[in-house]
Order: C-alpha cells, then structure tokens, then sequence
C-alpha cells in the first residue's frame, strides 16, 4: 500500500510531493518549501510516517527549501543531484540511481537544462519533473548554468521515451493545472512539441524574462539545503 500527496505554495506557486509506503511507514518529500515546515512534520506524524528522504529536484530561485530544517526534526536524509555540488546534501544523485522507502523505490532521471544540478524523480505511474517540464511549457535557461540545448536533450532523451500514460507533476504550475502525463506534453507542449532542438534554443534565447523575485535571498540559502546559518563539515 502507498500514500500520495500533492501540496502546494502559493506564494511561489510551488508543488511539494509526499509518498508514503503504508506497510513499512517510511515517507519522502520532494521539494518542500521553508514556511511550511510545519505542516509536512504534521503531516507525517498524522499518518504514522517517518520521514526518510528529502529530494530536491534543483536549487530553487523563487523559494528557501525546507531541507536541512526537516532533517534536524525528522532525521530524514536530503538528496539532490550529484551535478548541483551541494556539499550539505547526504546523497549526491547520479542519473539511473535508485533509492527505496520500505519497499518502494524511485528512479533518478537528470534533466540538467534549467540549471545545472535539475532532478527528476519518477516513482510508480509518476513522474516529478521540477523545472525541467511543466505543464505546456518548460523551465527558463538563463541563470544558474542553465543551457537550453542541454534542456531539449534531456527532456527529448529521458522523459519523452517514456510510456505516453505516465503522469507528469511539476514544480510549479501558474495556472490551477495539477498534472498532465507524457503524451500530452510531448505532443501539445508549447514551447517544445514539433520543434527542433535549435528552434527551441531560439526560443528560449528571446524570452527575456525579469528574474524571480526572491533569486538573491533564495539560491544562496538553497545551496545550504535552505539554512545559511549552519556550517556544515565536508
């Protein structure tokens, strides 16, 4: 048995995602945000659970994760991917690695494009994108390392093989959409159905979008898995 739950930040218009297996009562949490600490501790403690993976799909610009403050009230373990070089994670992720809760497991998918460091998860019939692929559209290329082509290439190679059936959960979603599945974005997503990967690059290149508004505070608490104030050893 399993337990699946899909949060939401509306400040940020972020999507957190907690998965559960129910037999062994081990949890995990996928990009938590800071000011509701609170609520994912009640969460699991409501349901029995222990949490045993915080997964960070990238370093976010537009929120302070939750991470390192979930670890020290839970003793949870916080995973990000290997390409972010975070040094306070306790797992650095590497594309095709798996990771169990009791007897489920996740499968780490990179889809670096966005920024360095991005992470899919997919789990089950899901899979958690971030900011690599939203519903109809994608994540921005222009900071943090981000690189449009590397973004095609990893949406194309390790997201668009997948069955069309399984279902597509973002980081973020502006507009009250909760989930789409792969044939829907492969087929009608806006920025990338019928283009060629140097069409995309010309895209994204004339998008001149006004960087989020939180990007000075948010990346550099994130790259110490969102508390600034603790120095972590190597």
């Amino acid at each position: 048995m399993s337990y699946f739950r899909q949060l939401f930040d509306v400040a940020s218009s972020t999507y957190t995602y907690c998965l559960a297996d129910l037999v062994s009562c081990e949890a995990v949490l996928i990009d938590p945000v800071l000011e509701h600490t609170g609520l994912y501790q009640s969460l699991v403690e409501e349901l029995g659970l222990q949490l045993k993976l915080v997964l960070e799909t990238h370093v976010h610009a537009d929120h302070i994760t939750a991470s390192s403050d979930l670890r020290k009230l839970t003793g949870a373990k916080i995973g990000v991917s290997a390409a972010a070089e975070l040094s306070c994670a306790d797992y650095q992720l590497t594309h095709g690695q798996t990771l169990q809760f009791g007897e489920e497991s996740i499968t780490c998918l990179a889809t670096p494009g966005h920024t360095v460091g991005c992470m899919s998860y997919r789990w089950r019939d899901k899979i958690f994108t971030g900011d690599a692929l939203l519903i109809g559209g994608c994540g921005r290329t222009d900071f943090q390392g981000g690189d449009a082509g590397v973004l095609y290439d990893s949406i194309t190679q390790n997201i668009w093989p997948l069955a069309d059936e399984v279902l597509v959960y973002p980081g973020h979603d502006y507009h009250h959409r909760h989930v789409s599945n792969v044939i829907q974005e492969r087929e009608t997503n806006q920025r990338l159905a019928g283009r060629t990967r140097d069409e995309f690059i010309a895209l994204m290149g004339a998008l001149d979008l006004p960087k989020p508004a939180a990007i000075q505070r948010a990346v550099p608490a994130n790259r110490l898995c969102g508390s600034p104030e603790v120095v972590y050893a190597n």
